[in-house]
């Protein structure tokens, strides 16, 4: 069992930047494929980001594409976000998610892949 833990989050000004964190603690940290996630208020958690156990591989959402990246530091059991050029509709709860499942599909993408969570980070963008 893995325990993720976020932060990071924060009020940012559109254009700005911000970087999310997320520290794993149990087992070992390198042998699942992570991702983050986001949930506006009233709309269902979408996927934004994932990356593969060995740093060599990354999927974005195409809506972020170009503006985030997403890493890994398996060294420091963490995997981090960077968000530029943030827009007010970037607005959500970040999660940071891990699977047992290696990389290398579109099932990356789904909820249901993932087999653990954090318990989330706010980021609000202001225009």
């Amino acid at each position: 069992q893995v325990q993720l833990v976020e932060s990071g989050g924060g009020l940012v000004q559109a254009g700005g930047s911000l970087r999310l964190s997320c520290a794993a603690s149990g087992r070992t940290f390198s042998t699942y494929t992570m991702g983050w996630f986001r949930q506006a208020p009233g709309k269902e958690r979408d996927f934004v980001a994932a990356i593969s156990r060995s740093d060599e591989s990354t999927l974005y959402a195409d809506s972020v594409k170009g503006r985030f990246t997403i890493s890994r530091d398996n060294a420091k059991n963490t995997v981090y976000l960077q968000m530029n050029s943030l827009k007010s509709e970037d607005t959500a709860v970040y999660y940071c998610a891990a699977t047992s499942m290696g990389f290398g599909g579109g099932f990356l993408r789904l909820r249901s892949t993932y087999n653990y969570w954090g318990q989330g980070t706010q980021v609000t963008a202001s225009s």
